[in-house]
């Protein structure tokens, strides 16, 4: 029995990170902007660290979901515009005191932002104007648009800075004429805008998918999301993986099955011969879904996809290192180059997103070349 004192990190590759970024540069006209996707602590990669990365790689905007988010940033040193996605109504003030630039979905949030303005003796200020094209989530519908107009025409306090949708199904081929309705919704809306009040504001549409699949409708700028981590819409086109998720074995045990079972439950069985178990420093509170509990998840251990033995507990959980080379102190990789996150996320029968998104910021971010 042996016990090591290492714990877990989330490494992020910078090389990858870069390449992919070239890669989506490439799909795009050298007018074209690029918006970065920096929402959910940069969908679990570090906020502050990505965002900074992006900043220097050039991308013209970044974008979160929440005010707290662009606030984060902003204490940061981060200077790039920033688009707060889902700016709400509570925090206008906090988004006009560091420099943010809302979303407006609709006219509750338009007036009340425009009566915070006036307020303060402000004109001109940059809002983006998110339109409904059939994700029906948030944003303004068709028959909504005159009274937009109608408001936007009179009110000085705003400047439309962009016009921008969101694809529902970019991804899926079989929806391609859903996705080429949407654009032509929005470009019909956009365009009627855009002539109402004088000036051309920015438009975006396409999302990681959308740039891969249909890059022919990139109008002014475009908003990539998870294609920058490392995630393909285009089956068999490989991006380069840029977090890796690592720990190192804890302990190793071998047992026989006079020691009884394995984990909480009792549901790690020892076998006849005997079961080898490496113990980790990560749990479903760490992100490793408990699903992947009693062999239906595997991990890297040495070159060797090793299985989950027994259920994964909060904090910890055990491989079966049996036959293995292993040792204290050897780094296990849960996801990065082999197991992809890709392949976890179907075991769970789930997306990249939401695993990687369930790293916690207890994990440390390192960026690596």
């Amino acid at each position: 029995m042996y016990i090591s004192s290492d714990f877990s990190r989330l490494e992020i590759n910078l090389n990858g990170c870069l390449e992919n970024y070239r890669y989506f540069r490439s799909k795009l006209e050298a007018s074209t902007k690029l918006l970065v996707l920096v929402k959910a602590n940069a969908y679990g990669h570090g906020a502050v660290q990505f965002a900074s990365l992006m900043e220097e790689a050039g991308a013209d905007y970044l974008a979160v979901a929440y005010p707290i988010e662009g606030i984060e940033l902003r204490q940061a040193g981060i200077k790039s515009p920033i688009m707060v996605l889902t700016a709400g109504t509570d925090s206008f003030e906090q988004i006009i005191n560091y420099g943010l630039e809302p979303g407006i979905p609709n006219m509750y949030s338009l007036r009340i932002l425009c009566e915070v303005l006036q307020k303060r003796g402000m004109s001109d200020f940059p809002i983006h104007i998110k339109l409904d094209t059939g994700m029906h989530r948030l944003g303004f519908m068709t028959e909504e648009m005159q009274e937009l107009i109608d408001f936007l025409q009179t009110c000085k306090a705003v400047k439309v800075k962009s016009v921008y949708s969101h694809l529902a199904a970019a991804d899926d081929p079989c929806c391609d004429d859903f996705t080429l309705g949407q654009v032509q919704l929005f470009r019909e809306n956009a365009d009627k805008l855009t002539e109402a009040i004088g000036y051309k504001p920015l438009y975006h549409i396409l999302n990681s998918a959308g740039i891969e699949r249909f890059p022919q409708y990139q109008f002014d700028m475009v908003r990539l999301g998870i294609g920058i981590y490392g995630v393909s819409a285009i089956p068999g086109n490989h991006l380069s993986p840029v977090a890796s998720f690592k720990c190192k074995i804890l302990q190793i045990k071998t047992l026989q099955q006079s020691d009884g079972t394995i984990g909480y439950g009792r549901h790690g069985k020892i076998a006849p011969e005997g079961t080898v178990i490496a113990t980790i420093p990560v749990g479903y509170a760490d992100g490793v879904d408990r699903h992947l509990s009693c062999g239906k998840g595997f991990f890297m251990v040495n070159g060797h996809k090793v299985p989950t033995i027994g259920n994964i507990c909060m904090d910890m959980c055990m491989l079966d290192v049996t036959g293995i080379d292993a040792k204290v102190g050897d780094t296990v990789t849960i996801f990065g180059e082999d197991p992809t996150i890709t392949e976890l996320a179907d075991i769970l029968g789930t997306i990249p997103y939401e695993i990687l998104t369930s790293v916690p910021r207890r994990i440390e971010r390192i960026i690596v070349k």
